[in-house]
């Protein structure tokens, strides 16, 4: 039993995703333990998301992470005590789960829980779909290896889903690698090809080792070759990607709204999710990538009924 619960706590940790500390670490070369998520700090059902500087820190822990060639890294984490720590919460649930008694509990529908599986967006944000129309955000990262884990089940919803969810992706744009990579992906859906090379480029980075930004995020114009060698491999010509990256008029106004959207609701790891300007969600809050997709599915339902 204790094994089993282990094994979901583990679980819970290496899926929790990328927070904006980790990822920045990771643009500059580190390769930082999936464990340490940093928790949004405006995600409370009486504050409003505000521009600004993240609230107060929580207290400091350790947590200790096994490398994969045997050694030990220690780091900070933040965190805290109580329940509200989302990842702490996540886990425990996890783990009472793992529970005989828990287990009958979960034989029957499960209902979720605001402040627990997803947070409420007070005041509610303006959307951008038609009217009848659900609006569903995706915040991720090409270069997070918790991003690349979930698309497929985000894929298989997004094939599924019904008529009356908008959904979007939102590549975070938190400094100036992750700024790139977002325009990769407005450029590229400037050019009507970003949904046939969604996966390729996932794949690009996360298997295939090439960040396809340069050494350098600064080095723009190195970005774009890099970037410019990989359309052409998917049979866009450089010179074609080149014009869209340099002066897409298009490109560049998602890539504004992309930062307004970061901004806007405070996004500080990925991948998170917002479902029609009102709730919040992710990993760590729903339980896992499966609830997280269910989770996301059930509030878009609740608000197509409204």
């Amino acid at each position: 039993m204790m094994g089993r619960a282990i094994f979901i706590l583990c679980t819970v940790l290496a899926f929790a995703g990328c927070s904006k500390q980790q990822a920045q670490d990771r643009a500059a070369g580190a390769a930082p333990p999936a464990a340490a998520l940093k928790p949004p700090p405006a995600r409370t059902g009486t504050t409003a998301p505000v521009q600004g500087a993240p609230g107060q820190a929580a207290q400091a822990a350790k947590l200790t992470h096994q490398n994969e060639d045997g050694s030990e890294t220690v780091e900070d984490a933040t965190g805290d005590s109580g329940a509200h720590n989302a990842l702490l919460a996540a886990v425990a649930a996890s783990v009472m789960a793992a529970t005989p008694a828990a287990a009958a509990d979960l034989t029957g529908p499960v209902p979720w829980q605001e402040g627990v599986n997803y947070t409420r967006i007070v005041p509610a944000q303006p959307t951008a779909v038609a009217p009848g129309q659900v609006e569903v955000l995706e915040f991720f990262w090409y270069a997070c290896p918790h991003c690349y884990a979930i698309d497929p089940l985000v894929e298989s919803w997004r094939k599924s889903k019904p008529g009356y969810v908008s959904f979007s992706r939102v590549p975070v744009t938190w400094d100036e690698g992750h700024r790139e990579l977002a325009r990769l992906f407005y450029t590229l859906k400037s050019l009507g090809k970003v949904d046939q090379l969604h996966t390729a480029i996932f794949k690009e980075i996360q298997v295939d080792g090439d960040p396809l930004v340069a050494r350098d995020p600064s080095d723009v114009a190195g970005t774009e070759r890099i970037q410019a060698a990989f359309a052409a491999k998917q049979g866009i010509p450089e010179a074609t990607f080149k014009n869209e990256f340099e002066h897409g008029f298009s490109m560049t106004n998602d890539l504004r709204n992309a930062d307004e959207l970061v901004q806007r609701y405070r996004v500080e790891g990925v991948p998170t999710f917002v479902v029609n300007g009102k709730y919040i969600a992710d990993v760590a809050s729903a339980g896992s990538p499966e609830k997280l997709m269910a989770l996301v599915g059930d509030l878009a339902a609740q608000e197509h009924k409204h």
